[in-house]
């Protein structure tokens, strides 16, 4: 059973439309999330509220977001920090990094790449996360070593990327993966067709067909509408 508390994000951006869509979005993923404006009030909410994570915009008044990383990481190296910047200039984004930034993402960005992005930073920062080759849900085995997935106790037969697409799922189950992220994770070619998300999308129906019978409510592999899928192993949350 899972004890992990429920990871808290803190949003420093001065934009309202930004911050509402980002607080949004984030709660409706499952994350605990507070709020601040200013560069001044989001260092007092960091210290306050010890988030898992700081969503850090750059441009901010009082303080921007460079001083504010400065100051946190004299007083705490390891909470990541994901920068939010509209620049484009590669030395901005390289200084960002020098003074601590785990990772940047450049405005306008979708949705889907935020989350990837915070996904994929909060999994770094908790390296301890317990593994298991052998997962089991429902009536159905999957061994990630032994590249074996049984349905009632007989042998299922997935492709090969179709085996890749589970286990990028079960990996990250409880989170969504972007159909960006298993492109270019499962068959490494960049996302840039909007066309190439079928592939993603007919793999899903593959499984879905030889693991759950092609549900795509009441299953394992759940739509996440414009975004991407989620693995639940509960398919009654």
């Amino acid at each position: 059973m899972n004890t992990r508390p429920t990871p808290r994000i803190l949003i420093v951006e001065d934009e309202p439309d930004m911050l509402f869509g980002l607080q949004h979005n984030l709660e409706f993923e499952g994350f605990e999330v507070v709020t601040a404006t200013t560069g001044t009030a989001g260092q007092a909410a960091w210290r306050k509220q010890r988030p898992h994570l700081v969503l850090l915009d750059v441009m901010l008044p009082e303080k921007d977001g460079f001083t504010v990383l400065s100051e946190m990481r004299k007083e705490d190296p390891d909470t990541p920090v994901l920068l939010l910047t509209a620049k484009g200039l590669e030395a901005d984004k390289v200084y960002g990094l020098n003074l601590g930034a785990d990772d940047y993402i450049t405005k306008p960005f979708s949705i889907g790449e935020l989350l990837a992005r915070v996904h994929a930073v909060l999994r770094r920062a908790r390296p301890d996360e317990p593994s298991s080759s052998l997962h089991q849900f429902g009536d159905v085995e999957v061994d990630l070593e032994r590249r074996t997935v049984r349905k009632s106790g007989h042998e299922v037969l997935l492709s090969y990327k179709e085996f890749e697409v589970l286990r990028l799922l079960i990996e990250h189950r409880g989170e969504t993966v972007t159909r960006e992220r298993l492109l270019e994770d499962v068959w490494e070619k960049p996302a840039s067709d909007p066309s190439e998300s079928r592939t993603v999308d007919t793999h899903i129906a593959n499984l879905r067909k030889k693991l759950e019978g092609g549900s795509n409510r009441s299953g394992f592999i759940r739509t996440i509408h414009k975004v991407g899928y989620k693995f639940v192993e509960d398919p009654e949350s």
